[in-house]
Order: C-alpha cells, then sequence, then structure tokens
C-alpha cells in the first residue's frame, strides 16, 4: 500500500513571490537556479572544438606512438620503463589540453549561471535525512511533476534528434566512404571519417546548447517556484526585518515616500477617513497580510484635507468626523505607521460605525 500523503503537495499555500532576502539566504546555501544541460552543452562545444583544432597534431602524435611501439614489438625487453614513461608522456600530452578547456568551460557555465562565483559547504555537509529513502518525494519529482516529465521529453528529443542527424550526415557521405574503402586508400578514408565525425560532432554540440537555453529558463522557473513563500512567512521575514533599526528607517522612509507619491490612490483605496472636520483628514487602512492594526495610508491639512475628502466622496469612502481622533492621528502618526496601541479602542468604535452605516446602506 502506498501512502496518498506521499504525494501531497509540499508547497501547498506558498503563493508569494520569494523575498530577496530569501534568495540570497539560498544563494549562500548554494542553492541558485542552474541546468545541468547548459553545464554539459559548454563542456561538450568547446571540448570538441579543441579536439577539432588539436585533430591534425593529435594524429601526428598517435602516429609516433604507433611507430615507437611497433619498431619495438620484437624486443625481448617487453617490461623496459622507458615504453610506459613513453606511453604516459604521449598520453598526457594529448588528454591534457582537451581536459584543461572542459574544466574551463566547466568554470565558465557556472559563473554564467550563478552570476559570479559562490563559496558554500552546505551542499556537502553530512546530514542523516540525505541517506534516508523517500521514496514518494522521488517519485514526486522525477515522474509526477512538471519536471520529471519535462527532462524525460527532453531526453526522448535528444536521442531522436542525434539518431536523425546521425543517419542523414553518414547516408551522405557512404557512397564516398564504399569507394574509399574498395579503393584502398586506408589513409583517405580515416581522413574522410575525421571529418565526417568532425561534422557530427559539432552539429550535435549547438544542438545541445540550443536546447540547454530554454532548460536554463525552465530550471530557473522550477527553482522560483520552491522558492516560493506563505504569506506567514511573508510576515514574519518582515517582523525579523524589523527588528533592524537601520533597515526599518529605510523602510519607513521608502514606504511613506511611495504613500506619498500615491495620495490620491491611497485616499480611494482607504477603509475610512477621519476629519476634524474642517483642518485635519487621516485615511486608514487595515491589511490583515502586512499588519495586525489599521494604517495610516495618507494625512493632510486644510486644503490637502478637503481635497482628501473630495477623493473619498468620489470613491465612495466613508468619512467619519471625530476631532479628538483626528487630531491625534495626524499630531502623533506618519503616513506608513500602524495606528498607536493608545487609539485601538477609539478606532475599533470608528470601524463599528462604518460596518453599521454599510449594512444598512444594504
Amino acid at each position: 500500500m502506498i501512502d496518498l500523503q506521499w504525494f501531497a503537495a509540499e508547497d501547498e499555500g506558498r503563493t508569494e513571490e520569494p523575498s530577496e532576502i530569501k534568495l540570497q539566504k539560498a544563494r549562500k546555501e548554494g542553492r541558485v537556479a542552474k541546468s545541468s544541460e547548459l553545464n554539459g552543452a559548454f563542456v561538450f562545444l568547446f571540448s570538441a572544438a579543441t579536439l577539432m583544432l588539436l585533430g591534425s597534431w593529435i594524429y601526428e602524435k598517435l602516429q609516433q606512438v604507433l611507430v615507437f611501439f611497433f619498431t619495438r614489438c620484437t624486443e625481448n625487453q617487453i617490461d623496459n620503463p622507458s615504453f610506459a614513461v613513453v606511453c604516459y608522456r604521449y598520453f598526457l600530452m594529448i588528454v591534457f589540453p582537451i581536459a584543461v578547456v572542459s574544466a574551463v568551460a566547466g568554470i565558465a557555465a557556472n559563473l554564467i549561471q550563478n552570476k559570479g562565483f559562490i563559496y558554500s559547504t552546505k551542499p556537502i555537509e553530512p546530514k542523516f535525512s540525505k541517506i534516508l529513502p523517500k521514496i514518494g518525494e522521488y517519485l514526486k519529482k522525477t515522474v509526477f511533476s512538471f519536471e520529471g516529465g519535462f527532462n524525460v521529453v527532453k531526453s526522448l528529443g535528444k536521442v531522436a534528434l542525434i539518431t536523425a542527424i546521425s543517419y542523414f550526415v553518414i547516408r551522405n557521405n557512404l557512397p564516398e566512404l564504399l569507394y574509399m574503402l574498395q579503393s584502398g586508400n586506408i589513409e583517405g578514408c580515416v581522413g574522410r571519417i575525421a571529418q565526417m565525425a568532425s561534422k557530427l560532432i559539432m552539429i550535435v554540440a549547438f544542438l545541445f546548447l540550443g536546447i540547454s537555453i530554454p532548460d536554463y529558463f525552465v530550471q530557473k522557473k522550477q527553482f522560483i517556484e520552491s522558492m516560493k513563500m506563505t504569506k506567514q512567512e511573508v510576515k514574519q521575514e518582515y517582523k525579523e526585518m524589523e527588528g533592524d533599526p537601520e533597515v526599518k528607517r529605510h523602510l519607513e522612509q521608502g514606504q511613506r515616500e511611495l504613500l506619498r507619491r500615491n495620495m490620491p490612490k491611497a485616499v480611494a483605496e482607504a477603509d475610512v477617513i477621519v476629519t476634524n472636520p474642517t483642518h485635519f483628514a487621516v485615511s486608514l487602512q487595515y491589511q490583515p497580510d502586512i499588519a495586525d492594526a489599521p494604517q495610516v495610508t495618507a494625512k493632510g491639512a486644510d486644503e490637502v484635507a478637503q481635497l482628501m475628502k473630495r477623493i473619498a466622496r468620489e470613491n465612495d469612502v466613508p468619512i467619519v468626523e471625530n476631532r479628538p481622533l483626528a487630531r491625534g492621528l495626524y499630531a502623533e502618526t506618519q503616513v506608513g505607521d500602524i495606528i498607536p496601541y493608545s487609539y485601538i479602542n477609539a478606532i475599533a468604535l470608528v470601524y463599528r460605525q462604518i460596518d453599521y452605516i454599510s449594512k444598512r446602506k444594504n
């Protein structure tokens, strides 16, 4: 029996976009949007290009190795240490350039995707949970998910494209190869096969690169989806940020400036406008996702107060006259502030009043 809970949505309720703080924290832990296809495409393309550029030189070195060993194959001292030295030396000469280019290409691909170096030991820290079998999570990720289906389609598509390209390349060159074999031109035949293989490898390398680019954007979208936050997490993060006085000060300044610029919109979207009724006006809005009490979204005196009341009437926003409350809020709060605790009861009465008015209208 398979527990259906294994396939439950673990990210249920994660509807909010990830904050910059969460993304930075994930980056410090070594978790970023990355496509292994792009890494492989870079390594394959540049390694193949290096092989093409050094093809003649590599062929020459291989000939030298063959000549060296075939001219000494009849010697009695086959365990001569110089044989091993020659073998290792030629092996390193041939492999080293391609290995260096592959390493540099792999590093470059990671730098491009990660937007710089990331140093973190978090991914390699030993954790007991990593060795526990998570069959449900594995099946959900590899089979019952968009990512799993995308990877299957991507792999099948790559196999199909490589097969088709190989077929057409070989078919177009097959008559010439058969003719060269029949004529006994072995060296020419080897050269022709090398050219054909080079063409095939480069086509496949560029094909892999073309596939890896959309794959990167898919992986990036999947990463952002996995980093989404619940509303509770957003509120908790906001509270933690408020603990830093410098961060809090900058946030308040930015919020107040934004609210000042958007005063007409703030008034139109307010729950209520509290006036005195001539000189002062303060608009309030209660957003449970942001704060546990109403927030001052705009305030004004004299002409600004009259403008706020006109905008409120045009948008059917309730206007409540309460002189002490309006004067107190105007004097003791700034745009963007949560109302002080000392005004909670008075504000509650205001909200009851507008609720009563709304019910009477209905």
